[in-house]
């Protein structure tokens, strides 16, 4: 199960803000998206408006860049 769920950051340890729903221990994989990252979704729907195939390729690299 994938779920996306918001977290503070303080004293070094992720706390959720969000209900979560998982065993104790469980290990889980977490993926750390900045603020930013709807910025950068608004910036592509703009230019998809102009040109689809050179937006999704400049997108896929400012993926690159950030992982």
């Amino acid at each position: 199960m994938s779920k996306v769920v918001r977290v503070r950051y303080e004293k070094g340890v992720l706390k959720p803000l969000d209900r979560i729903e998982f065993r104790e221990g469980e290990e889980l994989r977490v993926v750390i998206l900045p603020r930013e990252f709807p910025e950068l979704l608004r910036e592509v729907e703009v230019e998809a408006k102009e040109d689809i195939d050179k937006v999704l390729r400049e997108a896929r690299e400012r993926w690159r860049q950030w992982y």
